[in-house]
This record gives C-alpha cells, sequence and structure tokens, in this order.
C-alpha cells in the first residue's frame, strides 16, 4: 500500500459504568508508536455538545492525524482495538472514521460546530461519510459516527491541552488517592498556564473523575510542557501505567459561540442570548433562581441553579437589565416551558432600581412619617407637611461585568476567568516533547 496521510476519528466507545475513549486512544498511540507510525499533531480530544441526553460523562471524541507506511494494516489494527475495548455490553454505541486525504475540507469543520451546540442525528453522519467518502465503521446505531466526524474536521479558533494519566487495569473502580496538598500547591505554582485544578471555595479536588474509568486525573492547561509538570507535582501512592497529552477545545467556550434564535430555540441546543430581563427573578424550592428574558419581543425562561454559585448574581437583577447568557437549552415540562439553563451571566447594561420613599423635610433633613392615606407626610420634629413620596436610587448589588460559575460546576468546554483573553491559535506540533509516555516500560 501506498504511504499517506491517514485521519482517524473514534467516539462513544465509553459508558456511565466505565472505559473510556481517551484511554482507547492511549492504547492505540501506544501500539501505533511501535509501529513506527509518524504522527503529524498531537492526539485532538473535542468536546461536543454538554447537552445532549445521551452523552456519557465529557461527550468527548478522539481524532489522530498520522503518517502511515501501511493505511490498510493500520486500519485493520484500530479497528481491532474498537472491537476490543468499546464498552458494547454497557451501551456503547462507537463509530470509526478514516479519510486519506492531506486536507479536511470545510464541510467537515461546519459539521463538527453543528454538533458542537446541536443536536445532530446519526443518519445525518452516515449520509455525510458517503458523500465525503468517508470509510466508516461501526458497532451498536453508530452514534459514534458524529463525534468521529466532527473531530477529525475540528476547526480550532482556541485550544488547550490536557495531560491525562491511566490507572494500572488492577485498580480499575477503585478509589482514587491523591493528595489534596499537592494539587493546591501544583496549582499555585502552575497558574495561569494550569486551569480548573482546584476548587479553594468548595476546597475539592477538580482533576479527578468519580467514576470506574481507567482515568486516574487529568491536568488542563496552556502548553504541553505546562501540563507535564503540572502533572510531574501531583501526589499519590498510586503506581499509574502512563500518561497522554491531548490538544483540545476545553476552557474554550466553543459550545457558546451559537447565538439561539427564541423564535426556534430547540431543545438541547447550546449558545447565547443577548437580551432584556424582562421579569423579577424569583428564587424557588433548592435555592435555585428562575427569570424571563426577551429579546425582539420574544420570551424565554431562564435558570440558574444553586451549585454554580450564579444564584445570588441572578437573584440581584432587576428587569429591565440588558444581559448576555450563555447556556443549554431544556426541553419543556409539565410545569415550565423550554428554558435556558444558565452557565455565566455577562451583565452588559444595569438599569437603575429606583423605589419611592417618604420625603425629607426641607428644614430638618429628616425623614417624614405618613399622615394617613391621601394625607400627606409630615415632619415630627417642624411640622412641616408635603404630599409627594420622592424617588430614590438603591445600589445595585451586582456591577457591569462576566459572572462565572464557581469553578468545580464549570463544565469541560466552561472558559475560566483566566482565559477570558487568552486565545492559542499556534496549531504547530513538536514531537520531541514528552506528549506520551509508558511508565510501565522504563
Amino acid at each position: 500500500m501506498k504511504q499517506g496521510i491517514l485521519h482517524i476519528g473514534f467516539d462513544d466507545t465509553d459508558s456511565r459504568k466505565g472505559m473510556c475513549t481517551t484511554f482507547l486512544a492511549y492504547k492505540i498511540v501506544e501500539h501505533l508508536r511501535k509501529e513506527k507510525v509518524k504522527f503529524l499533531d498531537y492526539p485532538y480530544l473535542i468536546r461536543f455538545n454538554p447537552n445532549v441526553p445521551w452523552k456519557t460523562r465529557g461527550n468527548g471524541a478522539v481524532a489522530l492525524k498520522v503518517i502511515a507506511q501501511n493505511p490498510s494494516l493500520v486500519k485493520k489494527s484500530v479497528i481491532n482495538f474498537i472491537k476490543e475495548y468499546s464498552a458494547i455490553h454497557e451501551g456503547a454505541n462507537p463509530g470509526l472514521v478514516f479519510y486519506e486525504k492531506e486536507k479536511i475540507p470545510e464541510e467537515f469543520s461546519e459539521f463538527g460546530k453543528k454538533a458542537l451546540c446541536t443536536l445532530v442525528n446519526r443518519d445525518w453522519a452516515k449520509r455525510f461519510a458517503k458523500q465525503n467518502k468517508i470509510e466508516t465503521f461501526h458497532m451498536g446505531n453508530g452514534q459514534g459516527l458524529v463525534g468521529a466526524i466532527g473531530a477529525i474536521g475540528y476547526d480550532f479558533d482556541d485550544h488547550t491541552f490536557e495531560l491525562i494519566s491511566y490507572r494500572n487495569k488492577l485498580n480499575f473502580g477503585k478509589k482514587r488517592i491523591i493528595f489534596k496538598d499537592s494539587v493546591k500547591k501544583m496549582q499555585a505554582i502552575t497558574s495561569p498556564k494550569t486551569f480548573n485544578s482546584y476548587d479553594a471555595i468548595k476546597e475539592r479536588i477538580l482533576i479527578a473523575p468519580h467514576g470506574p474509568d481507567p482515568v486516574f486525573f487529568g491536568v488542563r492547561g496552556e502548553d504541553v510542557k505546562s501540563v507535564v509538570r503540572g502533572a510531574s507535582l501531583v501526589k499519590s501512592d498510586e503506581k499509574l501505567s502512563g500518561y497522554m497529552v491531548f490538544r483540545s477545545n476545553q476552557g474554550t467556550g466553543d459550545h457558546l459561540q451559537n447565538e439561539l434564535n427564541l423564535e426556534a430555540l430547540r431543545p438541547f441546543s447550546s449558545g447565547f442570548v443577548l437580551g432584556q430581563v424582562s421579569t423579577t427573578p424569583k428564587t424557588v424550592i433548592g435555592g435555585h433562581v428562575m427569570f424571563t428574558i426577551s429579546k425582539s419581543g420574544k420570551n424565554v425562561n431562564c435558570a440558574v441553579y444553586k451549585p454554580t454559585g450564579l444564584a445570588k448574581v441572578a437573584s440581584n437583577l432587576i428587569k429591565g437589565d440588558i444581559i448576555k447568557i450563555g447556556g443549554g437549552v431544556r426541553k419543556a415540562s409539565k410545569r415550565y416551558g423550554r428554558t435556558i439553563n444558565i452557565e455565566y451571566i455577562d451583565v452588559i447594561k444595569l438599569e437603575k432600581n429606583q423605589v419611592l420613599v417618604n420625603p425629607l423635610c426641607t428644614k430638618c433633613s429628616k425623614r417624614m412619617k405618613s399622615k394617613g392615606k391621601g394625607q400627606g407626610f409630615e415632619c415630627e420634629r417642624c411640622g412641616q407637611v408635603l404630599h409627594e413620596k420622592e424617588i430614590k436610587d438603591v445600589a445595585r448589588k451586582i456591577k457591569e461585568q462576566l459572572y462565572l460559575p464557581i469553578p468545580s460546576a464549570h463544565r469541560h468546554l466552561t472558559r475560566p476567568l483566566q482565559r477570558i483573553s487568552r486565545f492559542n491559535t499556534n496549531m504547530e506540533f513538536d514531537n520531541s516533547e514528552k506528549w506520551f509516555c509508558n511508565f510501565l516500560k522504563r
């Protein structure tokens, strides 16, 4: 077979009970490195729409870009890995794609953008693959083809990196023990080059998952050196299998770049709305806050959940405030219509909060007392009478600024505060860096 560039994408190999698509990527990369396959970029870890109802933990797909001496042999190997490691018996629906041209057509990028903020039908993915001569392999219903196609064609306007470390098979399912002080120290030393490692508000480690999957921890950051250094500072007694660094869209907020159309609001879509608060926020059972935002005469319900740490901000909004919100659309229920579950609140313009109060005596500067309905107001000190209340401006408890959830409530894609004005656009691949390591082979 002729040597050539091969794009490989796969998704939906895991389940809520275990396995992990990134671990499968680790095993595939380990095998391909042994076969002297040349890598042209870091493995991609692309997080898609976090609001799809059938997603697993992070809704992440993986893509690889390589030069293979024998592409046919590489394809057979990858298919075998998909068959061996996918959690089919636990509901996984893996999809795998191969594309052998050097340049990825723009249509692939558009497909990925739709998968980032809407529901994409797997039948559409199958038709797209056929129309674009993409080789596919799938098991189950093939839902994984959506992420697989979206991953190989993902267009990075910004990117981050994540080093993910993996456990030995004997430790799968066991409790992870990571020394909290080491994570706090790591964040203090490496921030802002790393992010979302520790939540000081909740005193909670953010780098480790809680399920039975093979991942031990993941360090997210701006470049490969930073995540490798960060990981080296994390302490535990557990001996790990190895790690791999991914180029990712995590921490970019890419899923909220789509402007939502209030006239055609689709359930499970993600995006933003710039509008005006049209109802007084109401705190409901559980401490969550509900209100309505309007744009061009159309209204939509908004929900802010207490665990995000944004409920206090939402409760201090008033009618007339101009805000930009980002979040996912929840389908209608018996009690509420379609609702945007808010992931951030950007206060653009605050309305004046004015109230009517008893007037001040012009002689004594003392607040007057009411004489009774329709009888005006009288100063208790000098007896002066006035008949009109005065308007008083009440200081607002929030400011015109961006408000984000507390770190432990961030989604994988949430752009943290330290990244608000930071964008990584350099796509250079440095194969000399330590982006892959198998500790057991040392």
